[in-house]
């Protein structure tokens, strides 16, 4: 007779113990049941390791936490996953009915005392120095996780605390689909082709088709990275630009065409709010003080002298730059002011002026086939690791692929999906996520599982998707990071990948695969043009190499504006304020750094999702931390060769397959042999020391 758990099981494919999940059979209904039972199995385990482990030892201790954690993981996963790419309204709902679930169950975990200090003892005792260094950093890091959790804090601490986290975790779901809702409410239809005049024929062809499944004439405009960006960089109309800027600029605010309908503001002063207060808690000064408490940096001094030191170097430039545009666009075409919403359009013109170079230039060269070939192609030589196509798998969309990751030896070593085209339902951006941890099993290892997503324009008019080389560094960026997930060679979840690397290390891997998108032998398999199938021809790419650091500083002390403005917000904030704390530092940091002020009803925050919504809050200084690790990183493949084989696999042994098993400098001054220098940054982007 079948016992109703085990129908349960049969039923539900979230609690099915697969290698891949199956994304076809699963629906909405399956996600608050799934949730529930694996929670439920986590508290009769949790009660049953701390009814066994005395004394406390890795295999009744940690190892049973670790399989408890990996579960909760295999149900949580794809559903996290399908709310990013495969939005919808029966799905939000079962994913918010979770979220408190799966909050509240986490924060019990790190407040349990007496698995705290089980976790001490185990620490204390005369077999710790007899575990593998991986071992003793699972269990250092989770000493850390229980002081950070609220362990010591007094049962009416440990509530309120509680209550934070949890509603933090609602809120942040909240920002981020409230930008989702901004972002696909809006849209523009036009008949009249002198509206669209300079546009490019990529960018036509998807607004046309963008049109016509809409049953509509003509071309149909929307916010999505792909339209946007082409209509403020290349559309010969001003107003249809002005138009574009300040419905983007403004999503989800209190400003522009949808003004108070999806307003993040009050979301993001709550959110502020309750960091600032759970700081508190734990006795740091703020939030950016508790944020280090994960990172390489020492201290918010070292963080804000390194910003200020680049945004020394670099704004004198970036003016420069600027007067450089202006003066051109005013000689050029008689513009006596330039508009935010001009900016990127006469910098279009200046580098096909200066270069005789445009990114649209590019698109033939770059058929997506193409590049992912090249791109496997490059890391067979540098990695010795080969891409293949899995058969039999279920996908959330017909134009998602699962690759099969094999090394050298012809040892499966994860796999990777990929959904790379923009559409509906899907949040903006580009993203890499895990799917699947690798951990070892008893005599065996569970694979890790990546998932690479980017918002490309799909393909239309009959040809492949075309990329711009933004967009191919874009790929390669959430390579590397995938790369970081799939190439680790540790045994335990926790700081096996990306687990237990310090935040602003994590960029590393994925900056660093950047480099190759710039260098001729490289180029030379990522690009073949569309129709003749020839590569990238040498004077189309020393044009490219020409306008690589084209308005270098200008797009360095933009990201310093946000990073400083991201780190002061949460070092400054004041509880008692009745000022926006917001929009003064913003205004503030720009006074400060900026060199290209916009309007005052620009909303820039209220659509700041890497700070509000993703892992970045007082953390998105971190690309610009880690920029300097890896351009230090690529000199030394410079020094010794693009494909330099030996080179490849120190970095894989080094950085790739280390994890978070050791800090990430030791990492890092094990495969470079000495500290970073901040050089090569400086170098590559075209700023002298």
């Amino acid at each position: 007779m079948t016992r109703n758990s085990d129908l349960e099981y049969q039923n539900n494919p979230l609690l099915r113990p697969e290698e891949l999940p199956p994304f076809a059979q699963i629906s909405t209904e399956h996600v608050i049941p799934a949730v529930k039972q694996v929670l439920k199995e986590g508290k009769e385990a949790l009660d049953s390791v701390l009814g066994s482990c005395t004394p406390p030892t890795w295999d009744n201790l940690v190892a049973p936490l670790e399989v408890l954690d990996d579960r909760i993981h295999r149900v949580w996963s794809p559903v996290s996953h399908l709310h990013g790419v495969a939005d919808s309204e029966a799905l939000r709902d079962a994913y918010k009915t979770s979220l408190p679930l799966l909050s509240e169950f986490n924060t019990e975990l790190t407040q349990n005392e007496t698995l705290y200090q089980a976790f001490q003892t185990l620490a204390e005792g005369v077999d710790y120095p007899l575990l593998e260094a991986a071992q003793q950093r699972v269990i250092d890091n989770s000493l850390r996780d229980f002081r950070l959790g609220g362990v010591a804090l007094s049962p009416e601490r440990k509530i309120r605390f509680k209550t934070i986290v949890r509603r933090l975790s609602e809120l942040s779901t909240r920002f981020e689909e409230q930008v989702l809702d901004a972002t696909e409410a809006w849209s523009k239809h036009i008949t009249d082709s002198e509206h669209l005049r300079g546009l490019p024929d990529s960018a036509l062809t998807q607004a046309r088709e963008k049109a016509r499944a809409k049953d509509l004439d003509g071309w149909l405009l929307g916010l999505d990275a792909p339209c946007y960006i082409a209509v403020v960089t290349y559309a010969g109309d001003a107003e249809l630009r002005r138009e574009l800027y300040t419905a983007y600029s403004t999503r989800a605010s209190d400003q522009g065409p949808h003004a108070g309908q999806w307003d993040n503001g009050p979301v993001l002063e709550e959110i502020l709010s309750l960091r600032h207060e759970l700081a508190g808690l734990l006795d740091f000064a703020n939030y950016g003080e508790y944020s280090l408490a994960t990172k390489m940096a020492d201290s918010p001094e070292e963080v804000l002298g390194f910003l200020h030191d680049l945004a020394t170097r670099a704004k004198p430039i970036a003016r420069q730059e600027l007067a450089e545009l202006e003066a051109f666009a005013h000689a050029e075409f008689g513009c006596e002011q330039l508009a935010p919403w001009d900016i990127a359009y006469y910098a279009e013109k200046l580098r096909q002026h200066r270069h005789d170079f445009s990114q649209e230039d590019l698109r033939p060269w770059f058929p997506l086939p193409r590049v992912l070939d090249g791109l496997f192609g490059i890391l067979q030589r540098l990695f010795g690791i080969h891409l293949e196509v899995r058969a039999g798998v279920e996908y959330w969309h017909p134009d998602v692929t699962c690759y099969r990751i094999l090394d050298a030896n012809g040892e499966q070593r994860g796999s990777c999906y990929i959904d790379l085209y923009a559409r509906g339902g899907k949040r903006n951006g580009a993203w890499m996520d895990e799917c699947r941890q690798r951990r070892r099993t008893g005599a065996s290892v569970q694979n890790p599982v990546a998932f690479v997503n980017c918002n490309f324009a799909p393909p239309a008019g009959g040809k492949p998707a075309l990329l711009t080389h933004d967009d191919v560094l874009t790929l390669f960026h959430e390579f590397g990071h995938a790369l970081h997930h799939l190439l680790t060679r540790v045994d335990y979840a926790s700081v096996s990948g990306i687990n237990g690397v310090e935040w602003d290390a994590v960029e590393l891997p994925s900056q660093l695969l950047e480099n190759w998108c710039w260098e001729r032998e490289p180029l030379n398999l990522i690009s073949a043009h569309v129709d003749s199938g020839e590569s990238l021809p040498d004077g189309l790419y020393e044009k490219l190499l020409g306008a690589r650091n084209f308005h270098s500083a200008l797009q360095m002390v933009r990201q310093l504006e946000f990073s400083l403005f991201d780190f002061r917000l949460h070092l400054e904030y004041k509880a008692d304020s009745d000022t926006n704390q917001v929009q003064a530092m913003l205004d503030t940091v720009r006074a400060e750094v900026a060199v290209i002020q916009p309007p005052s009803w620009n909303r820039f925050a209220q659509s700041f999702g890497h700070i509000f919504a993703g892992g970045y809050g007082a953390g998105y200084y971190s690309y610009k931390w880690a920029e300097v690790l890896s351009s230090d990183a690529f000199s030394r493949f410079e020094e010794q060769g693009v494909f330099d084989p030996v080179t490849g696999q120190r970095f894989l042994q080094a950085v790739l397959e280390q994890g978070g098993t050791r800090d990430a400098m030791e990492l890092f001054v094990e495969f470079r042999g000495r500290k970073p220098k901040i050089d090569a940054l400086l170098r590559h982007s075209g700023i002298a020391a």
